[in-house]
């Protein structure tokens, strides 16, 4: 008999989405069982039958939300008690929380929890410490504590939330990894890339700066929209593509920021897009400043897809990125040097498509999905 997992995240589109082919995988040598919020249109349940594992609905919210908190707590805890897994593995703040104070409760053997991000880290004053607080928390209910960056492991030991022995990065980083099959440049010919062009308005003279994410200030979008009615400004043909949902209620936009995307022709703004393949093979140059991130599969993805990239300075970003290698680092939070780092990909096409050209390598080489995934199965199988 197989033994029993349970993976937990708070909101299905991470499981489907942050997990995508994990679960499945997994499945093939433990009992999985995931659970989340089960979303519109029967996200989680599809997500079950897609991976061919069980799934069961817990509702969470990434909100601040004592009583629904609570009650998540509380049928956690039942589920548990019930499944008596070998070990709960959980992704993202909330379900993090909760899975590991409820699998501490209900003496699950092997706690474990996966950090991809701290969102704290923009917090101040009493929020800030509030977050601490409850941060430490979950590491101390969990047994074992795995940061997706090496940046982020320094983070969390510099910050005091727990002890070194309890970190441990997979493989070279990253969650999931990336499938480099799927997250082709091969599969995208010229035609196809003038055909997309087309549909969004731009054409084949037009260099295409290109963001994908959420459409929130903890992303940089206000720093990269400015920068870009400089650069939009001083060079013809330049557009930026934007892809992500708005979050207003969470991590809002300055007002001015969403009338310039509004407002300037030269931005196309297109909302969630399931699948940015097509897009970033029509695109010149991923811009990227975000704030704070674990290891962004954004990166990863346009660097599979043959993109030069600007990105911040910070865990994650740094890592994938190697500056004037594949790509250009720059500060967080600098309107300026962004600016300065896309008039250089504007200027420089030699060196934009020499960075392109080996942004793939580095990918395949570092973090292709089974690679993460034989790693973290390894961490699985040493457990007793």
């Amino acid at each position: 008999m197989k033994k029993k997992i349970v993976r937990i995240t708070t909101v299905p589109s991470s499981i489907s989405g942050l997990l995508k082919g994990q679960l499945k995988f997994m499945s093939n040598y433990y009992d999985i069982l995931g659970v989340s919020s089960e979303g519109e249109n029967n996200l989680l349940e599809n997500f079950g039958i897609d991976q061919g594992i069980r799934v069961h609905k817990i509702e969470m919210t990434r909100k601040i939300s004592p009583i629904s908190d609570l009650k998540a707590l509380y049928l956690l805890y039942k589920l548990l008690k019930k499944e008596k897994p070998f070990i709960v593995h959980s992704h993202t703040p909330k379900a993090g929380t909760i899975g590991m104070l409820a699998a501490k409760l209900a003496n699950v053997p092997h706690r474990l929890h996966t950090i991809a991000g701290l969102p704290l880290l923009e917090a101040t004053g009493f929020k800030r410490y509030i977050l601490d607080t409850v941060e430490k928390i979950t590491y101390s209910c969990a047994t074992q504590i795995f940061p997706n960056s090496y940046g982020l492991k320094k983070i969390i030991i510099e910050s005091k939330f727990t002890t070194e022995n309890k970190l441990k990065v997979i493989a070279n980083g990253s969650s999931n990894g990336i499938d480099t099959k799927h997250f082709n440049p091969e599969l995208y010919e010229n035609n196809s890339k003038t055909r997309i062009r087309e549909e969004l308005g731009f054409n084949n003279e037009d260099f295409i700066f290109v963001f994908a994410g959420r459409m929130v200030k903890d992303k940089g979008v206000n720093e990269l929209i400015k920068a870009f009615e400089k650069i939009s400004n001083e060079f013809k043909h330049t557009k930026l593509l934007l892809m992500g949902d708005y979050e207003r209620d969470l991590d809002p936009l300055l007002p001015q920021t969403e009338e310039i995307i509004e407002t300037n022709k030269n931005i196309k703004f297109i909302g969630f897009i399931k699948d940015i393949r097509p897009y970033f093979s029509a695109s010149d140059v991923l811009a990227f400043p975000t704030y704070r991130e674990g290891f962004p599969n954004v990166v990863m993805q346009a660097c599979a897809m043959n993109l030069a990239s600007i990105v911040t300075d910070i865990n994650g970003c740094n890592e994938i990125i190697e500056h004037n290698y594949n790509g250009i680092i720059i500060p967080p939070k600098d309107e300026q040097a962004l600016y300065e780092a896309m008039k250089f990909m504007l200027n420089n096409p030699e060196k934009r498509k020499e960075m392109a050209q080996v942004s793939r390598s580095k990918i395949v080489d570092n973090y292709e999905q089974e690679v993460v995934w034989k790693a973290l199965l390894k961490e699985y199988d040493k457990l007793n």
